[in-house]
């Protein structure tokens, strides 16, 4: 007590009156806070409001307000990890602490007044400069009156303009005109993302079926239709149309309509709604509501027009799946505008740049078309607004201009009225999303152009980056997520194929339209949200980095940047590109260059960094790591396909460390230290060229409360560690392989098994043994008490006597994967059969010892859409197929290798949309089930369900 005494009259003979200024620090961070509060209030109406609505002024002043929120953030940061005391401190440490941070918290205090000055200094030059408007940020409510259809669906005789969309548009007009017994009035919806043509395929189906239909009309909506305010103009429009005078299907005769314009546009609500029933009752009409955005204007509009039997048709276009579903309830009633390929955008373009789509290009150009009919990816409007551009410069000695506008597309969006129109029609599905997903899709600016970027890597960085928000009853996970499927379902982002993955079967991934990553970059760089270095980037300076992002440094990276003021070209010469750049305020640091980059070498300078992603970066070293480990506030790393070795054990540290990827190094093991990582979420571990797990854990690793994702345990002789997987509650998905070898392998087993039953949370799940035997070596989970039920992926790797009777009680179970499992009879088909979910099965090498595969009957398969074998193996060599076994089957992927195989009962796969064989090109069985196959698909001509075979043959 003598000794605490003594130390608080040290402190207060070092602070004297200034000590109390100092302990008021956490009370001037509370009121910054409410600060930073307003501000991103402030920011967040700026965000909702249309880009049209907010003048230079106001956004100028709004950058100011953000940059100043941004310092707001980072200061309050600083103080919670470095100068907070603890609650749970004991005096002495308290004091300690308090003593030890002294002078940083005298810098703080003197940062935060600033920053409160700064803030005062911005609201009176809004005022000064009179800034202050009746209503500064419209919301989108506000924004014009919708465009006329005069407009937005003119009508031309160019042929030119369907390029690509003419047989789109005869199948769809197939579909529409078709009649059936049931004459009810059907909804079509054309979806698809802006510029793709939408609107151009409607109104050609619409010509199309001129003479089909007693009544048209087309009508466009808007971003901003309201049903209580813009209905009635919309129906005004629609009945102007209707009432025209229209040939009679029979010739030389004309309807005439009494109804006057002039009548139409005094109506009220009620007369329009019962006059078009009026009109529509009795005829077959075809009507066209063109870009619907929201669920809500639909169901206001479609609840004016008559239900009638006669064969009556509605065509939606818009850019969101879910308001095409809730149009068009049935995918067969559900058209997605597929971009042109590569011969159609080549004729589109040709058309548009030259005058035919029979023109030729000269030679020294083609190059760069091809460049640019790559970046615009099918996308018509983009192509058409290029294409104008370019036409002024049609001769061979052309190529600078072409280059240079294919280098800089983004910036001529802004500023070149021919592309205008392209920046128009992204920027309105961008301001059409909500806060949280602006920021979210922005946040895409981030990755290089083509990337492919991992559905996992993007949410983690959203979650690590603080931009999901916390709702009731779900994890920050689960939240991540549905901003994924919004965006996917608003076609902001695309799927992009990738191979399955080894260690949980397939992975999802995305990519970003170029012409949509030009406007995100755009943006980006106008909030100063991310600083793109490299590439396209080249002589681009920054002030203050926020997210740092390298995409990639040619020759000559030395040479990027301009000289600094101070610094005269003439005598200095150019400086690096990252030279003189103030570090200290970057909060995510991406790399996508796989041979590194100096920044490395100045690590140390990150002091706020919460994102560090460096997948694929060679360079990274030993000592670069010894460097990250001191980021105190990191919450993601990435150190995945990198040539690392070893890890220093002061990754311990990183207590708030969230996601640590590791996979596809060269790391033999992990520092026992990991499992301080109390905060740890992911911890993704693997070895280049190694598929199997070789993480061994020590003894503690249910300290790890947070791990909710492990995929690379192995246990040899460690039975404590068996038991302490199921005391990781929160635990959701573990690949865990046993060493079979094991002097206590039974015992091992046995709790690992216990475990996995505690394992209430677990979403999927992969078991195996490392010698992968021909022993039972996997039999421990036969009789498992109390197997996890929320399984929706779960893999087997390893040997087995028979299937376990519980995988078919799993009604979550999504997707099923075998290796090595060495089955027989009708294994494994008579257990997965019972899991009624089951939509994807993978049968790997050695997963069956029996000569013949039969689904038979009584495996009914309610849900199983796609199954592949990719068993070189011998066996089986007959794989069958009974009626009524996979009758949901759209997929089968069969390999034969080199080995004498056969397929039966093809026949019975009454759903199957594609077939895919792989083998050797001199192997005849393959070649015999080819043929087999493609006289089955032919076979099924008159039944409208034919298939696709392909085949890849191994060299």
């Amino acid at each position: 007590m003598e000794g605490a005494t003594q130390l608080v009259s040290v402190v207060g003979q070092l602070v004297g009156e200034e000590y109390r200024t100092l302990r008021s620090v956490g009370g001037q961070v509370a009121e910054l806070r409410n600060e930073l509060a307003t501000m991103n209030a402030v920011l967040r109406m700026q965000s909702d409001s249309d880009d049209g609505s907010v003048d230079h002024f106001v956004r100028e002043w709004m950058n100011q307000v953000r940059e100043l929120a941004y310092d707001a953030e980072d200061c309050i940061h600083l103080y919670i990890f470095r100068v907070r005391c603890r609650p749970n401190d004991r005096f002495f440490v308290w004091s300690r602490r308090l003593l030890s941070t002294l002078f940083p918290r005298r810098r703080l205090a003197g940062e935060i007044r600033e920053l409160r000055a700064r803030a005062v200094v911005i609201s009176e030059r809004h005022s000064r400069y009179g800034l202050i408007r009746e209503a500064p940020l419209r919301s989108a409510s506000l924004a014009p009156a919708p465009r006329t259809m005069t407009h937005a669906l003119r009508a031309t005789n160019d042929p030119e303009q369907f390029v690509g969309i003419s047989e789109q548009a005869k199948l769809l007009a197939a579909k529409v005109e078709k009649l059936d017994d049931n004459k009810e009035r059907k909804v079509f919806s054309v979806v698809g993302f802006g510029g793709l043509g939408k609107t151009t395929l409607a109104m050609e189906v619409c010509r199309q079926l001129e003479a089909s239909f007693d009544r048209q009309a087309q009508v466009s909506v808007s971003q901003t239709f309201d049903g209580r305010k813009d209905l009635k103009a919309l129906l005004k429009r629609m009945l102007q149309q209707i009432v025209n005078v229209k040939p009679h299907k029979e010739k030389g005769i004309k309807e005439e309509d009494s109804l006057t314009l002039g009548q139409i546009d005094e109506m009220n609500l009620d007369a329009l709604t019962s006059t078009m029933e009026e009109k529509l009752m009795d005829n077959r009409y075809l009507i066209v509501i063109d870009d619907v955005w929201t669920i809500a204007s639909w169901e206001a509009i479609q609840s004016k027009f008559p239900r009638n039997n006669n064969g009556s048709r509605i065509i939606v276009t818009t850019r969101i799946d879910n308001v095409a579903k809730a149009c068009s309830p049935g995918s067969d009633c559900i058209h997605e505008i597929k971009p042109l390929d590569i011969e159609d955008s080549k004729k589109l373009f040709l058309s548009r740049a030259f005058g035919s789509k029979d023109a030729s290009c000269p030679k020294e150009l083609e190059a760069e078309m091809g460049k640019i009919l790559k970046k615009c990816a099918g996308l018509p409007m983009a192509i058409v607004s290029i294409a104008s551009l370019l036409a002024s410069y049609q001769l061979a000695e052309s190529t600078d201009m072409w280059e240079r506008i294919c280098r800089s597309i983004g910036s001529e969006m802004e500023s070149n009225p021919t592309l205008d129109g392209m920046r128009q029609i992204v920027t309105l599905s961008y301001n059409h999303l909500p806060h949280h997903l602006k920021i979210c899709m922005m946040y895409l600016s981030i990755f290089p152009e083509d990337y492919v970027v991992f559905k996992d890597r993007l949410l983690h960085r959203w979650i690590a980056e603080g931009l999901v928000e916390e709702k009731r009853g779900l994890t920050l996970l689960e939240v991540a997520e549905g901003y994924y499927k919004e965006l996917m379902s608003r076609n902001m982002i695309d799927p992009a194929p990738f191979a399955s993955n080894y260690d949980n079967g397939g992975v999802e991934t995305c990519r970003v339209h170029d012409m949509i990553l030009e406007v995100m970059v755009s943006k980006a760089l106008e909030a100063n949200f991310a600083s793109l270095v490299g590439c396209q980037y080249v002589g681009m300076s920054y002030d203050k980095i926020r997210r740092l992002s390298i995409h990639g440094i040619e020759q000559g990276a030395n040479d990027l940047s301009p000289p600094p003021k101070k610094m005269p070209a003439g005598r200095h010469g150019r400086r690096d590109v990252m030279e003189g750049m103030d570090l200290k305020h970057v909060r995510s640091f991406s790399m996508f260059e796989p041979e590194g980059h100096k920044l490395l070498d100045r690590l140390g300078e990150f002091t706020l960094l919460r994102v560090l992603d460096l997948e694929g970066c060679r360079s990274l070293t030993y000592k670069h790591l010894r460097d990250i480990c001191r980021m105190y506030l990191l919450k993601f790393l990435s150190i995945r396909g990198t040539d690392i070795n070893e890890i220093p054990p002061s990754v311990g540290d990183l207590e708030h460390l969230q996601t640590l990827d590791a996979r596809h190094t060269y790391l033999e093991y992990l520092p026992e230290t990991v499992i301080n990582l109390e905060k740890l979420e992911r911890l993704l571990f693997s070895k280049r060229n190694t598929w199997s797990p070789t993480w061994q854990p020590p003894s503690g690793i249910s300290r790890m409360k947070a791990l909710r994702e492990v995929n690379s345990i192995v246990i040899r002789d460690n039975i404590q560690v068996a038991k302490e997987i199921g005391d990781l509650e929160g635990l959701q998905g573990i690949v865990v392989h046993v060493e079979a070898e094991s002097q206590i392998h039974e015992e091992v087993c046995k709790h690992l098994a216990a475990s996995l039953c505690r394992t209430n949370a677990l979403r999927w799940l992969s078991v195996g043994d490392t010698e992968n035997s021909s022993d039972s070596n996997l039999d421990y989970l036969m009789d498992l008490r109390s197997p996890p039920q929320l399984l929706r992926y779960f893999r087997f790797d390893g040997c087995l006597s028979r299937l376990p009777d519980w995988v078919g009680s799993l009604s979550y179970l999504v997707e099923f994967c075998m290796s090595n499992g060495r089955l027989e009879g009708d294994q494994p088909f008579a257990v997965l059969s019972k899991a009624p979910n089951l939509r994807i099965m993978r049968l790997q090498r050695h997963f069956y010892s029996g000569d013949k595969l039969v689904a038979q009957s009584a495996h009914n398969f309610r849900a199983l859409k796609e199954m592949r074998v990719s068993c070189e193996a011998g066996f089986p060599s007959v794989f069958s197929f009974e009626e009524g076994s996979m009758t949901k089957l759209e997929t089968l992927e069969l390999n034969f290798g080199k080995n004498q195989k056969s397929i039966e009962g093809v026949e019975h796969l009454k759903k199957l949309k594609e077939v895919h064989l792989l083998g050797m090109k001199d192997n005849p069985t393959l070649k015999s089930a080819l043929e087999h196959l493609k006289e089955d698909s032919d076979g099924r001509s008159n039944d409208n369900n034919q298939f696709v075979v392909g085949v890849k043959y191994y060299r």
